[in-house]
């Protein structure tokens, strides 16, 4: 089994559930006592939240580069950067590194394929609703094209991800507002699917609510990762 480094603490909320997952995951495959091998580094994520939020993305790369160094120095075999966010960082990443990046984007996307996806609805921080490089990714990449909730219902997602799921609260009524924003937005775009674009949006929501299709990249992600590190 190959090493997993993980970039965690962006926020550790949801890395907590990639720890869980990678770990719970190579048990059922292998059986007994097996888990994954991880190695990781966690972030103090005020810091990076501070880069993102005044748009210093050098310095945020900064980071990265720093961090993706430092995993790899200390043995891991591939590179898994544990939020949707970060991944605007990805080419500088695999530029200053030598081992492979695990894009959560592609692992995203052949869930969306296998299930024929045609329109996903991306939720997520606005940085990735809004900029081009996960959405990009997607596009160019993979064929998909998804649709995003219309400027009132993006700051809702937002907000409620960094006001609230990174720091560990769950309310009944953000729920209900992420509902009622997928229920919009399917009212003016055909969309045929979601996106759950955030590795926090799959502590407030999950496939029971909903009719269609859901995608989260959080356990698609970590499913991805352990494929690798068992691979030959």
């Amino acid at each position: 089994m190959k090493t997993i480094g993980l970039i965690g603490g962006t926020s550790w909320e949801s890395t907590v559930v990639y720890y869980r997952l990678l770990n719970r995951m190579a048990r059922e495959r292998l059986g007994g006592l097996h888990s994954a091998k991880l190695l990781m580094w966690s972030f103090d994520f005020a810091e990076i939240e501070k880069f993102q939020a005044v748009g210093d993305w050098k310095a945020a790369g900064d980071a990265m580069v720093h961090a993706s160094q430092s995993i790899e120095k200390g043995g891991a075999e591939c590179i898994v950067i544990c939020t949707n966010t970060m991944y605007k960082l990805a080419d500088q990443v695999i530029e200053a590194t030598s081992i492979p990046l695990i894009h959560i984007a592609d692992a995203t996307a052949a869930e969306i394929n296998n299930k024929q996806s045609q329109r996903p609805l991306l939720l997520a921080t606005r940085y990735t609703m809004e900029q081009d490089f996960y959405k990009g990714h997607l596009r160019v990449a993979h064929g998909i094209e998804v649709a995003i909730p219309e400027d009132a219902g993006r700051t809702i997602v937002h907000d409620v991800i960094y006001e609230e799921l990174c720091q560990g609260v769950i309310r009944p009524e953000s729920k209900q507002r992420y509902l009622d924003v997928v229920e919009q937005t399917r009212e003016t775009d055909s969309v045929d699917s979601i996106i759950f674009g955030c590795t926090e949006v799959g502590l407030l929501i999950h496939q029971d609510d909903f009719d269609i299709p859901t995608f989260d990249t959080t356990e698609l992600h970590a499913k991805a990762a352990l494929d690798f590190a068992l691979s030959e």
